[in-house]
């Protein structure tokens, strides 16, 4: 019986054996690995052409002047293409809250934006890092951040740009061409000027903290999140806060920049930017 058992064994571990080779020989030979850009086309989502188009004029008014107008990188706002984040996004849940909270600490602000706005954001910055990783994957590149020449933002006209900043813009209500802005455009040039005009992200924000015992404390903002704020007095003390504990207000004047986004049309940037230039 052992013998018998054991002659039972052979034959199953033969049997498995020349299964095994049979199937080796009829595999077929190894196929070459797909491309970098066979991959990419695999994985890439596709989105409407019209959502494309709609996210692509949204992210020329509010995104190029650091993003760059391709999402390829300015001289201080990053590549897109080429972010780990927008790589990790999903249909925008990692986009949407960047767009929508901002990155103060970067220098980027919050866009109020509705959910179409940033979807349509979304399926443009996605559809251009596909093709930015598709043509570095052709050309073997790495991709690389672009710079931005003052010659692309000297297209507006002085003169509408002083009207806008006159009227309709409310420049004046806050700023002097004689007074704080004098000798703006020689302080600044090409990019860096149009960032100070959107987003003065240099600019010591105001703020008023009020205490429990109903004391006002002032000072320029030096922290701020949901739970704490920070500011620094007129000693040069930094002094902070729970949110929870005092009442805070922060200076308008600053947010007024960030509000005047969405009301902008590019005609308004250009013609600004080249009025702002004469201020020498």
């Amino acid at each position: 019986m052992n013998f018998l058992r054991a002659a039972r064994h052979g034959n199953v571990l033969v049997a498995g054996l020349w299964v095994v080779s049979l199937a080796t020989a009829q595999a077929p030979a190894n196929k070459p690995s797909p491309s970098k850009v066979e991959q990419i086309a695999a994985a890439a989502k596709s989105y409407a052409p019209e959502i494309v188009q709609q996210g692509k004029a949204l992210f020329r008014k509010d995104c190029s002047f650091c993003h760059g107008r391709d999402a390829g990188g300015g001289e201080t706002g990053p590549d897109l293409t080429r972010s780990k984040l927008v790589t990790a996004d999903v249909d925008g849940n990692k986009i949407g809250p960047v767009v929508r909270n901002g990155r103060p600490d970067k220098g980027m602000p919050p866009f109020d934006r509705s959910d179409q706005e940033i979807a349509s954001l979304v399926a443009f910055i996605h559809t251009q890092q596909t093709k930015a990783l598709a043509s570095a994957g052709l050309r073997g590149g790495s991709g690389g951040r672009k710079g931005v020449d003052v010659s692309d933002l000297q297209t507006g006209n002085a003169e509408a740009g002083k009207r806008y900043f006159q009227g309709a813009g409310g420049c004046s209500t806050c700023h002097s061409p004689s007074g704080d802005l004098a000798g703006l455009a020689s302080r600044y040039q090409g990019l860096e000027l149009e960032e100070q005009m959107l987003y003065p992200k240099h600019a010591k924000q105001k703020i008023s903290v009020t205490l429990a015992s109903g004391q006002a404390v002032t000072g320029t903002l030096a922290y701020l999140d949901e739970f704490t704020v920070g500011l620094i007095d007129s000693t040069g003390s930094y002094r902070s806060w729970r949110t929870r504990d005092v009442q805070y207000k922060l200076d308008s004047a600053l947010n007024a920049h960030v509000e005047q986004f969405p009301k902008y049309t590019d005609g308004d940037v250009h013609n600004l930017m080249a009025y702002l230039q004469t201020l020498r």
